[in-house]
C-alpha cells in the first residue's frame, strides 16, 4: 500500500512551491527591518564587500526562526484558498474526503518545519548569533566619528569622554563639544570646551584627527613643574581659534574574537542555558546565604551578644530588660546625644547605601537568570508557532476560499501582528519580573491555540463562519434594524393582479390595522411582568404580516410604476419584536429576572410597540393611496 498518494502528492506540490516563496519574501521582509536598525553602522565605514555579505548572512540566519511561523501562515492561506477557490475542496469532499485528511500532508510537512525550527535554533542559531554580534560590535569601533550620539558621553574612543549636543550628518561637523581626557593618569585631567569641531580619520587608518574651533582648554597642573609652580599655578586655562590633536587609534578593520560574546544567552544552545540556569541559581542561593550570615554577624556583634544565640533567644532577652530609649537619649550631655545622633545617622546612610548596591545587584542577576529562561522558552514556543500558525492558516484558507496575495496577505498580516503584540508584551513583562517568564513566553501560545483549534473544527464542520449575511442579520435584530422593500417592475408578466377582489380585502386590511391602533394602545409601556413571564403570541400582528406579503406578492406583478413605488415604500412588519426579547420562555424569564438587564430589554420592547404603531399608521395611509389609484 502506497503511503503518499495522488492526492497527497498534488498538495505537497502546490504547498512546498509556495513556501518556498513565501519563506524567503518573509525572510526579506524581516532583513529590511533589521538593516534600518543598523543602517547607521554600515554607511560611511568603508565596510569590505565581504564584510557586509557576512553581516547578511548572519542576519538571515538569526531570523530564520521567526520567518518560518509567517511563511507557514501565508502560506497555507493561499494554498488551500486557491482549492477552495478553484473547487477543489468541494470536489474532494464530495467524493467523502474530510477536511482532515485533505489537510494532511501539509500537516507533516509543518511539523517537520517545526522540528527543523528547533534544531535550527539550539544548533545554528546561537552561532549565528555570537558572529552577528562580533560583527556588529566591530563595525561600531570602525570610524567612531560615525558613532557619536547627541545629547550623551561617548567613551568609545580610548581615553577620552566626548560629549556634543548637535551633530551635523551632512557635513560631519559636531557642535557644542566638551571633552574629559586624563592624558598621564588622574592627575593630568584635561577639560576641553569647543564651539564646533571635526573627527576624522587620517590616510594611514592609524590615527584620529581631532580639529576644534573657538573654545578653551583647562588642564590640571598638579603633576607638573616645581612646588612652587604647583601652589601658584593649580592649573591651566588656554584659550584657542583653531587647534589639531591626532589621537593614536587603529581604525582597521578587524572582527574581534566571537568567543568573548559566549555568556550572552543568545548565543547558548539548549544544554548551555540550562547549566547557565543552574549556575546563576546556585549563585544566587550563595549571595543570599551569605548575605544572611553577615547581617546576623554584624546584629551580633553590635548587641554585644556572645556565643551561638538564635533570633529567638534575643528577641526574648530584650523583651526581659525593657529600656525607655526616649529616656536614655534625654539623659545623656549634649555632645554625647549629638554624636549618638551622628553615628546612628552614619549607620542609616550606610546600611541604606549598601542595600540599594545589593538591590542592583540582585536585580542585574536576576534579570540574567531571567533573560536565560526566556531564551530556553524561546526555542520551543517559536517551534510551537509554526504548528499554530498552520491549524490558522488552513482551515482559514478552506473557509475564506480566496487565493492570490490580496485577502491573504491581509489575514496573515493581522494574525501575525496580533501574535507579535501578545507575544512582545508578555516578554518584556516577563524579563522586567512583573510576570512569571513561563507564562510570559508562552502567553502567545495560550491566547492563539485555541483560536486554531476552533477555525479547525468550525472547517472540518463546513460552517459558514465568514458568512457575511448572517452577522448582517444579528446586527440588524440587535440593534433594530431592518430590511426595506426593493420591488422592481417585470418586464414580462404572466398573470396580472386581481383588482375586483384586492380593492375589499385592503380596505378591510386597512380597518383592521385602524381597530389594532385604537384598542392596543401601543404609545404605552408594555407590561413588564407579561412581557418576560406571560408571554403570547399576537396572533393579530401575524395575520396583519401575513396578509400584507401577500398584497405585496400579488400587486408587485402590476404594471403601474406608482404601485411599485407604494409597495417599496410598505414597511416589513416583526410580528413577536413588540412582545418579546427572546424565542426561548426560560431564556426571557432569567433576562426578567436580571433587573438591569431586563430594564433594557424592556425599554427596547417599548421601541418596538412605537415603530409597530407608526408602521400601521403608514399602512393605512397607503392602503388608501393603492385603493385610489386601483380603482382608477
Amino acid at each position: 500500500m502506497r503511503i503518499l498518494k495522488k492526492l497527497d502528492i498534488y498538495i505537497l506540490k502546490q504547498y512546498c512551491l509556495l513556501f518556498a516563496g513565501t519563506f524567503f519574501i518573509c525572510l526579506f521582509i524581516f532583513m529590511m527591518q533589521f538593516l534600518w536598525r543598523y543602517v547607521e553602522d554600515l554607511i560611511g565605514k568603508g565596510l569590505a564587500y565581504s564584510v557586509l555579505g557576512k553581516f547578511f548572512f548572519y542576519a538571515a540566519m538569526t531570523l530564520v526562526p521567526i520567518s518560518l511561523p509567517l511563511a507557514l501562515l501565508l502560506t497555507s492561506l493561499i494554498s488551500f484558498g486557491n482549492m477552495g477557490e478553484r473547487l477543489e475542496l468541494l470536489a474532494m469532499k464530495a467524493a467523502g474526503i474530510p477536511l482532515l485528511r485533505i489537510i494532511r500532508p501539509a500537516l507533516l510537512f509543518s511539523v517537520a518545519v517545526a522540528v527543523g525550527s528547533f534544531y535550527f535554533q539550539n544548533v545554528i542559531g546561537p552561532e549565528s548569533a555570537k558572529q552577528l554580534a562580533a560583527l556588529i560590535y566591530s563595525m561600531k569601533q570602525k570610524s567612531p566619528e560615525m558613532e557619536i550620539p547627541e545629547g550623551q558621553f561617548y567613551n568609545e574612543i580610548p581615553g577620552y569622554n566626548l560629549f556634543v549636543e548637535h551633530k551635523d550628518l551632512e557635513t560631519g561637523m559636531l557642535y557644542g563639544i566638551m571633552i574629559y581626557t586624563q592624558g598621564n593618569g588622574f592627575d593630568d585631567t584635561q577639560v576641553i570646551l569647543a564651539d564646533s569641531g571635526r573627527i576624522q580619520t587620517t590616510a594611514e587608518q592609524m590615527h584620529l584627527k581631532l580639529t576644534l574651533y573657538d573654545g578653551e582648554r583647562f588642564r590640571n597642573m598638579q603633576n607638573t613643574g616645581s612646588a612652587m609652580d604647583k601652589a601658584t599655578v593649580p592649573y591651566m586655562r588656554e584659550t584657542f581659534k583653531v587647534e589639531v590633536d591626532l589621537i593614536p587609534f587603529d581604525n582597521n578593520f578587524s572582527v574581534m574574537d566571537a568567543e568573548l560574546f559566549n555568556d550572552n544567552a543568545q548565543t547558548k544552545n539548549l544544554k548551555m542555558l540550562n547549566r547557565g540556569i543552574d549556575s546563576i541559581s546556585h549563585y544566587l542561593d550563595s549571595t543570599g546565604h551569605d548575605q544572611l550570615h553577615q547581617y546576623e554577624y554584624s546584629f551580633l556583634k553590635k548587641t554585644r551578644l556572645r556565643g551561638r544565640e538564635d533570633s529567638a533567644r534575643i528577641a526574648q532577652r530584650v523583651a526581659e530588660t525593657p529600656l525607655d530609649f526616649d529616656t536614655v537619649f534625654a539623659s545623656m550631655p549634649d555632645n554625647e546625644r549629638a554624636r549618638a545622633a551622628r553615628l546612628a545617622l552614619d549607620r542609616a546612610t550606610s546600611g541604606e547605601s549598601q542595600t540599594a548596591m545589593m538591590q542592583d545587584y540582585s536585580f542585574g542577576v536576576n534579570r540574567s537568570l531571567r533573560i536565560h529562561k526566556l531564551e530556553r522558552h524561546k526555542k520551543f514556543t517559536l517551534s510551537l508557532a509554526c504548528l499554530m500558525f498552520f491549524f490558522i492558516g488552513a482551515p482559514l484558507g478552506a473557509i475564506i476560499r480566496k487565493g492570490g496575495l490580496g485577502v491573504p496577505v491581509v489575514v496573515s498580516v493581522v494574525f501575525f501582528i496580533f501574535y507579535y503584540m501578545v507575544n512582545v508584551t508578555g516578554e518584556k513583562l516577563a524579563k522586567t519580573g512583573d510576570w512569571d517568564v513561563t507564562f510570559g513566553l508562552w502567553l502567545s501560545t495560550i491566547v492563539l491555540a485555541p483560536i486554531g483549534a476552533w477555525l479547525t473544527y468550525k472547517a472540518n464542520q463546513d460552517s459558514a463562519v465568514f458568512n457575511v449575511e448572517a452577522y448582517q442579520r444579528f446586527f440588524r435584530k440587535l440593534f433594530g434594524l431592518r430590511l426595506h422593500r426593493n420591488i422592481a417592475r417585470k418586464e414580462v408578466i404572466m398573470v396580472d393582479p386581481d383588482t375586483a377582489r384586492l380593492l375589499p380585502e385592503l380596505q378591510q386590511f386597512a380597518n383592521d390595522c385602524q381597530d389594532y391602533v385604537q384598542t392596543h394602545h401601543l404609545h404605552l409601556m408594555p407590561n413588564y411582568f407579561k412581557v418576560f413571564f406571560r408571554y403570547e403570541p399576537d396572533t393579530v400582528v401575524i395575520n396583519l404580516s401575513e396578509r400584507l406579503e401577500a398584497f405585496v406578492d400579488e400587486l408587485g406583478n402590476s404594471r403601474d410604476n406608482r404601485v411599485i413605488a407604494t409597495l417599496n415604500q410598505m414597511p416589513i412588519l416583526a410580528p413577536d419584536a413588540h412582545t418579546r426579547p427572546f424565542r426561548r420562555p426560560r431564556l426571557n424569564v432569567l433576562v426578567g429576572l436580571l433587573f438591569p438587564v431586563g430594564i433594557v430589554l424592556w425599554i427596547r420592547i417599548w421601541r418596538y410597540r412605537l415603530r409597530l404603531w407608526r408602521d400601521l399608521e403608514q399602512l393605512q395611509k397607503q392602503c388608501a393611496y393603492l385603493i385610489e389609484r386601483l380603482q382608477q
